[in-house]
């Protein structure tokens, strides 16, 4: 990747300059570079997809790969411009002839945060666009964005990051930095991140402020996010496993206690926990699977797949329990109360006991 000098953020620093460099959206980048190739360009396009998942990172590379330049470039924040007079101001300067470009180009960034009478503008331009304006919509609420806009783009849908993919796109950025990153903590990182290059870059740029030996072990990316401790994940999962809600229920309270994010402990714990029971019924997967966990993680993960708590209505639980905490009155009590539920005899019928 092209490094851009003078900017301190690593997911500007770091943001890919071309196709090529583009990570996971070849299904994307690959029809586009066709598309110029062949010299097929539509008027408007809509790129679909989660947030930081490099919608508008591609749609400056295809503005750059058609020779536009900086002054004919326009991108705009919907969420902030997002009513008619906006887009009645937009429909007044895209008649107008480029600077130097052989485009006028747009992006037009949380597309589905215009309002109906801006759409309603909008759609009068997107229906007879003079010759020289491109339109890249970026959403990552398609369905919030009319048919009739939908109908009159060439939609593009981007993928997710597998956590591997994040995980080593870390790993290398760091390493671009000067720092090592232990796997452990770079898979930590992937995790949080959540799918999205760009919250994955913003967790490493803290984690790498406060290294002190450029050698990110996975205890400080615990530390900047809030992350619990592996151990006590570990000592969680193994209490669940064996249906011992005492020892589980002590966790949690540790966990809060030492101000952990209860919601990180839950989507830790879940991510865990498909693992095991993964390994549990389809144990030709854990090849695939020990690249995802640290050798303790894995160690543990087949010694609990044979467990009476392992079992596709605890993984239910977890995920009910996690969806819960968002607006809970204390965060961390749908855990405590799946927590029960998963250890309680009467209260769960385990599967292949």
């Amino acid at each position: 990747m092209k490094k851009e000098a003078g900017q301190g953020v690593l997911y500007r620093t770091y943001r890919p300059a071309s196709f090529a460099e583009v990570r996971g959206q070849q299904h994307v980048t690959g029809v586009l570079e066709k598309s110029i190739k062949n010299k097929k360009i539509s008027h408007a396009y809509l790129f679909a997809g989660s947030r930081g998942t490099g919608k508008t990172s591609v749609a400056r590379i295809l503005a750059k790969e058609l020779g536009v330049s900086a002054k004919d470039l326009y991108e705009i924040d919907a969420a902030s411009n997002r009513g008619i007079d906006d887009i009645r101001e937009l429909r007044e300067g895209v008649y107008a002839m480029p600077f130097e470009s052989p485009y006028r180009f747009y992006i037009i960034d949380e597309a589905h945060m215009l309002t109906k009478d801006a759409w309603n503008a909008f759609l009068k331009t997107l229906e007879e666009p003079p010759s020289h304006a491109i339109f890249v919509l970026a959403t990552t609420e398609r369905d919030k964005v009319p048919e009739t806009i939908q109908s009159r783009c060439e939609i593009y849908t981007f993928k997710q990051p597998t956590r591997e993919m994040l995980a080593e796109n870390v790993a290398d950025i760091a390493k671009r930095e000067g720092f090592s990153l232990e796997r452990s903590a770079a898979e930590l990182v992937a995790l949080l991140a959540e799918g999205s290059f760009r919250d994955s870059l913003s967790i490493l740029q803290k984690v790498l402020a406060i290294s002190d030996n450029k050698k990110i072990e996975v205890g400080e990316v615990e530390a900047v996010t809030g992350a619990p401790r592996g151990e006590l994940v570990r000592k969680l999962l193994e209490a669940l496993g064996k249906k011992d809600a005492d020892s589980a229920l002590k966790a949690i309270r540790t966990a809060v206690a030492e101000n952990m994010d209860a919601r990180t402990l839950a989507k830790l714990l879940i991510h865990r926990m498909r693992v095991v029971l993964l390994m549990r019924y389809a144990p030709d997967l854990a090849e695939t699977l020990s690249r995802e966990m640290t050798a303790d993680d894995l160690t543990l993960a087949k010694s609990l797949s044979k467990e009476p708590g392992v079992n596709s209505e605890t993984l239910r639980l977890l995920l009910g329990a996690y969806s819960q905490m968002a607006y809970a009155a204390v965060p961390h009590l749908p855990l405590e109360l799946a927590v029960i539920d998963i250890c309680s005899t009467e209260g769960l019928k385990s599967e292949g006991k």
